[in-house]
C-alpha cells in the first residue's frame, strides 16, 4: 500500500510512503479536503534520522487500527522539518508553550486553517508510564471536534495571537548595542561549566561549538586563562569519549551521559561542521596537534562518506542499525582481535576501552576516557608553540583502525540522509576553508570550493536560492537561513582564496537577504521572505540552540562586511542588527553566542590586513599564513587610498585605529 507520500523526494516522507495512514505532504489540497469534510488535521513533524520518530512509525504509523483512527477523523499530514523550517518553527513554538519543552516528532492538532489548538511531541500507541497513548489521544480530540469545537477555536485563536506577540518587540532605539552582554554571557558560562567532566550543564550535553568559539574569541582578547582552560577540557573531554567515532571519524549528536561516553549516535552535517570549525581554531591558538588531528579526522569522515560525487553535503546519518540504536558502533574484545590479530587487538581493546562487561548495554563503545595518557600529552604545552606530543602514540593504530572500519561497514548498514541542504552545505564549506588555512592542506579547499559550486549550479537560479537537492530535484525557494549561512560561507571562501568573486557574491546575497527577509519597523530577520508560503504567523529566529540561529549569523555577517568594504551601509546594517539582537539576548545572553562573537568585534575590531596586489599570483596560499580571526581585504591594482609601494603587491596591516606603515612582504 502506499500513500499520497509516494513521490516525494524527502527520505523523511519516502519513510513513511507505505503507512496505512492517508498521509498528505503540506498541501492546498490537505487544507481543502479539511474544510470539504469538516475535519482536524494532524500534522506530524520530524526528519529521517530521528530515533523517536522511528519508534512513533513502527509503533503507531505502520498499525493499521491507527491508521483506520486518523483515516476517519483526521487529515493527515507528514513534514520534514529540515525541508521545511518555516513550519517546524512556528508548530515547535506552539509544542513548547503547550507542554513546557519540545523535540521530534512533533505532534501538532490544528484547524483547516492551520491554527494549532493542542500539542504534544511522542506518544506511544497506547498509555504507558503514565503517559496518554495515541488512540486516546485521537478519539479525545475527535469527540470535542465534534461536541466543543468552541471551546477548541477559542484555544488556536489565543495561541495565533501568542505566537504574533512573540515576533514584536519594543522598536529598535539608536545606539541600543548591548557591550555589558559579553562579560554576563561569560560569568554564566563560567557558572554552568561542568569542572569534572567538561561541557556545560549535565546529562544530555550538547556539542554547542559556536558557545566555544565565542568563548575562544572572549580569551583572544582577554587572555583569560580560565576560558580558554575550559574550552580546552571541554573539546579535549569530547574527543576522548565515544562521542566521537574513534573508528570512522565525526561526531555524533550529542552525550545521553554527562562526561560523553555514551551518545545519541546519529550523525549530523551542522554538528560536525561546527565542531571542525572549534578544533581548527583551538589548533591555532594552542599548536597543539591532538586538535588539528581531531579536525582532519572529521573531515575525512564527511569527504569519504557524507560526500555526493558531485560534490554536495548529505545531511545524516542514523544512530539506529537494524532498528537498534548503535548497533553499528559497538564491539566485543573477541570481534577486535579477529579482525586485527589477537596481539594488535588485545592493545586495541585496552587503548580504546573495550571489555567483555561493555560500557554500553553489553557491548563497548570505543573511548579513550580511561585512557589518561591523552590528556597528559596535551597538558602543560606551551600555548602557541608547536607541539606533535601525542601524534605518535595515536598513529599506532592507524592501521588496525583502518581495518576495523572497513569491518564495521561490511557488518552492518545505516540509513543516510542524502538530501542536501543549502543551509547545512554552506556551513560545511566554511569550515573546510577554515581547515585548508590552519592545515595548508589544498585538499579541503577543492573540497570548500567544489560544493561551493554545486550550490550555485544546483541550488541557486536568478539570485535565488533554493532549500535542498535529491536525485535530481531541488525544493522549494530557500528561506532566511538559508542566505545567512550561505554569506557566511561566502566570507569564508573569500578569505581563504582570496578572490574577490566570492565577497561580491556575499554582498549580492546580502542585498537580497536584507530586501525579502528584513523586519524594517521591529529590526532582525523574519525566517520566511516574500517569496515563501505565507503562514499563519511570520517568526524570527534568534536563539543559537545546536546550531546558531540566521540572525546571530547575519549580525557576524554584516559586521564582517562593513570591516573588508568599509562601506557605511554595511556598518549601519550591522548596528541595527546589533541593537535587535541585544534586545533578544538580554534575558539570557548565554543562548546567542555566535551574536556575542559578532558583539565582541564590534566592541574591538580584529585586526585587518588589506592586500593591495600586483600579481594575483602572489595570493596563492597566502590566507593559510594569516589568522583566522582577522580580518583580510584584497585590492586588485593600485588605487589611491591603497598605492602600490615601490611598484609591488603591499601589505596595510591596522589593529584598532592604528596603522602601520606599508610593507611589501607577508613575513
Amino acid at each position: 500500500m502506499q500513500n499520497r507520500l509516494r513521490n516525494q523526494t524527502s527520505p523523511y516522507l519516502i519513510q513513511h510512503a507505505e503507512n496505512p495512514v492517508d498521509w498528505y505532504p503540506w498541501c492546498d489540497e490537505a487544507f481543502e479536503r479539511a474544510k470539504a469534510e469538516d475535519k482536524p488535521i494532524f500534522l506530524s513533524i520530524g526528519y529521517s534520522t530521528c530515533h523517536w520518530c522511528h519508534v512513533m512509525a513502527h509503533e503507531s504509523f505502520e498499525d493499521e487500527q491507527v491508521a483506520d483512527i486518523l483515516n476517519r477523523y483526521f487529515i493527515s499530514i507528514k513534514v520534514d522539518k529540515e525541508e521545511r523550517p518555516d513550519i517546524d518553527s512556528i508548530y515547535m513554538a506552539v509544542c513548547q508553550a503547550y507542554t513546557g519543552s519540545g523535540g521530534w516528532p512533533t505532534s501538532i492538532f490544528m484547524t483547516p486553517e492551520q491554527k494549532p489548538f493542542f500539542a504534544g511531541t511522542y506518544f506511544p500507541k497506547t498509555a504507558r508510564y503514565g503517559q496518554m497513548g495515541l488512540i486516546d489521544l485521537l478519539l479525545a480530540v475527535n469527540e470535542r471536534w465534534e461536541t466543543d469545537r468552541e471551546e477548541l477555536l477559542k484555544s488556536a485563536d489565543e495561541i495565533v495571537a501568542f505566537l504574533d506577540s512573540r515576533n514584536k518587540a519594543v522598536e529598535i532605539m539608536e545606539n541600543n548595542v548591548q557591550e555589558r552582554l559579553v562579560g554576563t554571557a561569560v560569568k554564566l558560562y563560567k557558572r554552568m561549566y561542568d569542572y569534572r567532566n567538561g561541557g556545560f550543564g549535565d546529562a544530555p550535553k550538547f556539542p554547542t561549538p559556536h558557545n566555544l568559539l565565542f568563548l575562544m574569541k572572549y580569551y583572544e582578547k582577554s587572555k583569560d586563562e580560565d576560558v580558554i582552560n575550559m574550552v580546552e577540557e571541554t573539546l579535549i573531554q569530547m574527543y576522548r569519549g565515544g562521542i566521537f567515532d574513534h573508528i570512522g571519524g565525526g561526531f555524533s549528536r550529542y552525550s545521553t551521559d554527562s562526561y560523553f561516553l555514551a551518545p545519541h549516535f546519529e550523525k549530523m552535517l551542522y554538528d560536525n561542521a561546527l565542531l571542525i570549525l572549534a578544533y581548527c581554531r583551538l589548533y591555532e591558538i594552542t599548536k597543539s596537534y591532538i586538535y588539528r588531528d581531531v579536525a582532519e579526522k572529521t573531515a575525512a569522515y564527511v569527504i569519504g562518506e557524507m560526500t555526493s560525487s558531485e560534490g554536495g553535503f548529505y545531511s545524516a546519518q542514523d544512530a539506529d542499525s537494524e532498528g537498534v540504536e548503535g548497533k553499528y558502533y559497538l564491539f566485543e574484545p573477541d570481534e577486535i582481535i579477529g579482525v586485527i590479530g589477537e596481539e594488535a587487538g588485545k592493545a586495541f581493546n585496552q587503548y580504546f576501552d573495550i571489555t567483555e562487561g561493555g560500557n554500553f548495554e553489553g557491548k563497548s563503545i570505543p573511548n579513550l576516557l580511561k585512557n589518561d595518557d591523552v590528556v597528559q600529552s596535551v597538558r602543560g604545552v606551551n600555548r602557541g608553540k608547536h607541539s606533535d606530543t601525542g601524534e605518535h602514540e595515536m598513529r599506532d593504530f592507524d592501521e588496525s583502525i583502518s581495518r576495523l572500519y572497513e569491518y564495521r561497514k561490511s557488518r552492518y548498514a545505516l540509513h543516510l540522509d542524502d538530501k542536501i541542504l543549502t543551509s547545512w552545505n554552506s556551513l560545511m564549506i566554511a569550515a573546510m576553508c577554515n581547515l585548508y588555512r590552519v592545515t595548508e592542506n589544498e585538499t579541503y579547499l577543492e573540497v570548500a570550493v567544489k560544493a561551493q559550486s554545486f550550490i550555485l549550479d544546483k541550488l541557486y537560479e536568478e539570485d535565488t536560492l533554493y532549500i535542498s537537492y535529491r536525485k535530481g530535484q531541488r525544493s522549494g525557494k530557500g528561506f532566511f537561513d538559508d542566505y545567512a549561512y550561505e554569506i557566511y560561507s561566502l566570507l569564508a571562501l573569500y578569505q581563504a582564496t582570496l578572490d574577490n568573486a566570492y565577497l561580491d557574491k556575499a554582498k549580492r546575497f546580502c542585498g537580497k537577504t536584507v530586501l525579502d527577509f528584513s523586519d524594517r519597523k521591529y529590526g532582525g530577520f523574519f525566517l520566511y521572505g516574500k517569496e515563501n508560503e505565507q503562514l499563519i504567523t511570520r517568526p524570527k529566529e534568534t536563539y543559537d540552540g545546536a546550531i546558531f540561529s540566521g540572525n546571530s549569523a547575519m549580525a557576524y555577517n554584516l559586521l564582517q562586511l562593513y570591516y573588508i568594504t568599509g562601506d557605511e551601509y554595511y556598518g549601519e546594517l550591522a548596528e541595527h542588527q546589533l541593537a535587535f539582537m541585544s534586545t533578544e539576548a538580554s534575558r539570557y545572553p548565554a543562548g546567542y553566542s555566535m551574536f556575542l562573537l559578532a558583539l565582541s568585534d564590534y566592541m574591538d575590531p580584529p585586526e585587518k590586513i588589506t592586500i593591495a596586489v600586483k600579481n594575483k599570483k602572489e595570493l596563492k596560499g597566502l590566507s593559510c599564513k594569516i589568522p583566522l580571526n582577522s580580518v583580510v581585504c584584497v585590492v586588485e591594482g593600485e588605487t589611491k587610498e591603497y598605492p602600490l609601494k615601490d611598484d609591488k603587491t603591499t601589505f596595510y596591516v591596522c589593529r584598532g585605529r592604528k596603522c602601520l606603515p606599508p610593507v611589501n612582504s607577508y613575513e
